[in-house]
């Protein structure tokens, strides 16, 4: 298919080094010779404030490559780095590929099972961690692995008075970087078939497999989104993700090589840092996004109750203005070629529409921008599809969200939607040079446009294969180099992808009907009163779910009913603080009332969903009390449920809910 280039409107070689560059680290000696005093890496929130400008990130990077070197590292060593998002991170990752070596590389939160084991599955002969604590999860195993350092990315003294054992040397970042300054780089032979890092991803098994990445799937990754949007020197960009994962990680790489500034926050400090530092771009997962959507509707409920009407009337008019406009510009997906006289009234009604959404954009819509710091040119969306109902409303206000689609084998972008035609309930186009195949899951045969099948992806991207599994490697990348995704989707007319699930999530009942969960998922977390849910039902007669309530409007609710809303006991549920007259009655969680709404609220919502079948209602659920997060490791590190973990954590209690 045809790919449109967006032409970039910065000025300078070093934007465009990534096309001759053989390796990553090649990038930022030439960045830093035309961008030197622009702000790179900046961390506020460190103690003390970190900022490097691109001549600091590329002579830190330097003095890491060659401090490693100095302890032995030699081409294609593996080396394993178990860090957190920080601009040590970055300096560690490029110094190590910059030194000839491979990383391994996982979040310091981590199981320490799972560190241990990735450290043993990659054969490394160095362990690069975020800081003593680090170190301490792991240090009594240590010694069953052939290290020859260990480095810490703080300037912790290393505790070796109390370790006089250990057969590797122990030094923080700053005695790695001393050594860097007393030596000089030796040169590396590097090719884009030379493979840059492994990135370590759950497998069927329970055991991790290392995701072979190249230099070459990677700056592949960066030419390819080149083509999509094209940051300015100096625009910043807000960093939130784990930066291990292919996600963020890639996209660090991109921005950081257009000349960018990237900033460092996170969940605690997120709404701060969006007024305080005014990004133009962030990546992010759907979760995110719902949060979000979830604070402005929180504050909407606050409001009194004229303007809480006004603002759903708002709301509501905006909403048949943007998809009117979608009409128009050919980008509603359930309509992507209309015809003359469709496209006719839809411009009509968008005349008509249009002062009621100015004025929603004046008394409402501009305000929650500024909340996002005002400045948003795109908000990346990846690691998950994104809700309708999620994408509909950052398109009322004026925050236009890029969907892409991908995985860790496939580093990770293979679609991406174009500002220029974004698609909205799409991951839009293919990337230049992928190709994307939807086939039977059963058969393999190619299926035509607009069937809903499994998903193959081809490309400069694809992985090189699982690190020491070849067989897994022949299972997922057939002989004519097509990736089986494990995705379900279909391909509209213009070559649009849009996700439907994950093949092995597909909940099959016993009267042989296979329903898609994540579909009906978003539908349900429309309604206010659900924070998150999962269904289940695998081989029984009808679908149920899990549901986390949303606590907070579940007592507005009882409150105008004169109740009191009341948790039990050891929930990891939290209510605001109200006052409410004593003697009204309590309701709980199991009381007949509360169990009709969310049964009212589920039913509505599944129905309400295009393409509703009668399979799909939600005939039995159990509202829990302990949201589903990365702590209590239900979720993983880009906020999706874990759902094989779910499942076995609740067991006792989905098997009760069938037998009731």
């Amino acid at each position: 298919m045809t790919t449109q280039t967006v032409r970039s409107s910065n000025s300078g070689n070093a934007i465009h080094a990534y096309k001759t560059a053989q390796s990553l680290p090649e990038l930022w000696p030439a960045l830093a010779a035309e961008y030197g005093d622009v702000l790179a890496l900046h961390d506020p929130h460190a103690q003390p404030e970190v900022k490097l400008t691109y001549q600091d990130m590329a002579a830190s990077i330097r003095r890491f490559a060659i401090g490693l070197q100095v302890l032995g590292v030699e081409e294609g060593d593996r080396i394993a780095l178990f860090s957190d998002n920080s601009p040590q991170w970055f300096v560690a990752d490029q110094g190590i590929m910059m030194a000839g070596a491979v990383n391994a590389v996982r979040s310091s939160q981590a199981d320490r099972d799972e560190l241990l084991y990735i450290l043993d599955h990659s054969g490394s002969t160095g362990l690069v961690v975020q800081n003593q604590a680090t170190l301490k999860k792991l240090e009594d195993a240590l010694g069953n692995f052939p290290l020859k350092f260990v480095v810490l990315l703080s300037d912790e003294v290393p505790d070796t008075d109390s370790h006089p054992t250990y057969g590797f040397k122990l030094l923080n970042l700053k005695q790695l970087s001393d050594l860097g300054s007393q030596s000089e780089l030796k040169s590396v032979s590097c090719s884009r078939d030379t493979l840059a890092t492994l990135i370590y991803t759950s497998g069927t098994s329970g055991r991790p497999k290392g995701v072979m990445l190249s230099h070459g799937n990677i700056l592949f990754q960066i030419d390819g989104a080149m083509r999509v949007v094209t940051p300015k020197v100096g625009e910043r960009v807000m960093s939130i993700l784990p930066s291990w994962h292919s996600y963020e990680r890639t996209f660090e790489y991109f921005v950081l090589s257009q000349g960018c500034t990237q900033i460092y926050t996170s969940i605690r400090y997120i709404k701060q840092d969006l007024r305080t530092y005014k990004p133009q771009f962030m990546v992010g997962v759907p979760r995110i996004w719902e949060s979000i959507y979830e604070g402005i509707q929180k504050r909407f409920r606050e409001q009194p109750e004229k303007k809480q009407k006004l603002v759903k009337f708002l709301l509501s008019n905006s909403q048949k203005y943007v998809l009117a406009r979608r009409t128009v510009n050919e980008h509603n997906l359930d309509n992507l070629q209309p015809s003359f006289s469709e496209k006719l009234s839809a411009g009509l009604a968008m005349v008509a529409l249009w002062p009621l959404h100015a004025l929603g954009d004046r008394l409402v819509y501009g305000q929650i921008r500024q909340a996002t710091g005002g400045e948003v040119n795109f908000l990346v969306s990846g690691g998950g599809s994104l809700a309708k109902h999620i994408d509909t409303f950052f398109e009322i206000i004026g925050v236009e969200i890029l969907q892409g689609y991908g995985l860790t084998e496939t580093a990770p972008i293979a679609n991406v939607r174009k500002p220029d035609r974004n698609i909205r309930g799409t991951s839009g186009p293919p990337l230049i040079q992928t190709e994307i195949r939807v086939v039977d899951p059963e058969t393999r045969q190619p299926l035509p446009l607009g069937k809903k099948g499994l998903i193959l992806i081809r490309g400069p991207q694809v992985m090189q294969g699982y690190y020491r599994n070849p067989e897994a490697t022949e299972k997922a990348i057939d002989s004519e180099g097509w990736f089986d995704s494990g995705d379900l989707g279909w391909v509209a007319p213009q070559g649009d992808l849009t996700i439907t699930g994950r093949a092995k999530d597909t909940i099959v009942l016993t009267n042989g009907e296979n329903i898609e969960p994540l579909p009906i998922e978003d539908a349900c977390a429309r309604s206010p009163y659900v924070d998150q849910i999962m269904l289940v039902g695998q081989d029984q007669k009808m679908l149920g779910a899990l549901i986390v309530p949303n606590v907070d409007v579940l007592q507005q609710w009882a409150i105008a009913q004169n109740h009191r809303l009341e948790l039990p006991e050891g929930s990891n549920l939290e209510v605001s603080p109200i006052e409410t007259d004593p003697s009204w009655p309590v309701l709980t969680l199991d009381s007949a009332k509360v169990q009709k709404l969310f049964q009212q609220e589920l039913s509505r919502e599944v129905k309400d969903r295009p393409g509703y079948r009668p399979d799909d209602r939600i005939a039995v659920y159990r509202l829990i009390t302990e949201p589903f997060s990365i702590e209590n490791r239900l979720m993983t590190q880009t906020l999706k449920i874990k759902r094989n973990v779910v499942m076995e954590r609740y067991r006792d209690m989905i098997d009760a809910m069938y037998a009731g």
